[in-house]
């Protein structure tokens, strides 16, 4: 037999908040992400409108593997695999704080149990909403090579650049050697403030951090021009639709 989902209680009290699931991948993005959205929710005045977080993660180093295979497939395979066990334990929808992987979130909806929130698109949005025409972007080389912002802020006619190659392969280094492992050093930080330097010099209007760890690097009160953080952006999104009224029939 199946094994059936726990009961959220909703049948009582629609209103009722709805359970927040977190698809972790590295170990600090993935608790960066928990705390804000923790702090968040402890916010809320009412506490029986507090909602639950939860957090699911795969092994960090499947994801190294499949990433050094190019392996979509299989990064979506992981992702589903804890939106499943998310939803076992009565999540109502979940949030993935990972750039990289968001590259994989639309195959990874496929045969999910629980809807997603696209962190992506929410940057994207806030960026247009700003009116920022041309923004900069940090991150791995995953990020800033590939197509997860690219396409997504194309499309809504916004300009992005990139760092010059051997400024990526210095902010990559940094995110692996340290950040993933929670220990930043300070001439770290002044590497990247540099990059973000070279960014508002080329004309970036603002910066997207593009890496879940990021934060540790540049925030708002080091960088030149503002910071566009997708992690803050997604647990603000989560918590409003956690939040928000359940529709009714």
């Amino acid at each position: 037999m199946g094994r059936a989902r726990p009961s959220s209680g909703r049948g009582k009290d629609s209103q009722l908040p709805r359970h927040i699931g977190i698809v972790g991948v590295s170990p600090e993005g993935s608790s960066f992400c928990y705390r804000i959205i923790g702090r968040r929710a402890a916010e809320v005045e009412n506490p029986e409108k507090r909602p639950l977080v939860s957090l699911h993660n795969r092994p960090f180093s499947s994801y190294l593997e499949a990433l050094a295979k190019d392996d979509w497939p299989r990064i979506a395979e992981l992702l589903r695999d804890s939106a499943i066990a998310l939803s076992h334990i009565g999540a109502d929808f979940c949030v993935l704080p990972d750039n990289v992987c968001h590259h994989a979130i639309h195959l990874a909806e496929a045969h999910s149990p629980i809807p997603w929130l696209n962190m992506i698109d929410l940057v994207a949005g806030q960026l247009q909403h700003n009116g920022c025409r041309k923004v900069g972007l940090i991150g791995t080389k995953f990020v800033t090579s590939g197509s997860t912002y690219q396409t997504v802020l194309g499309l809504r006619g916004i300009h992005l650049l990139v760092p010059p190659e051997e400024d990526t392969f210095e902010v990559n280094r940094i995110i692996f050697s340290e950040a993933v492992k929670g220990r930043v050093r300070a001439e770290s930080r002044d590497r990247v403030l540099r990059v973000v330097r070279s960014l508002a010099d080329r004309g970036c209007e603002a910066v997207v951090l593009g890496s879940s760890e990021a934060p540790m690097l540049i925030n708002s009160d080091s960088s030149p021009i503002p910071v566009f953080d997708p992690v803050d952006l997604l647990a603000e999104a989560a918590i409003s639709r956690a939040l928000a009224p359940k529709q009714t029939a």
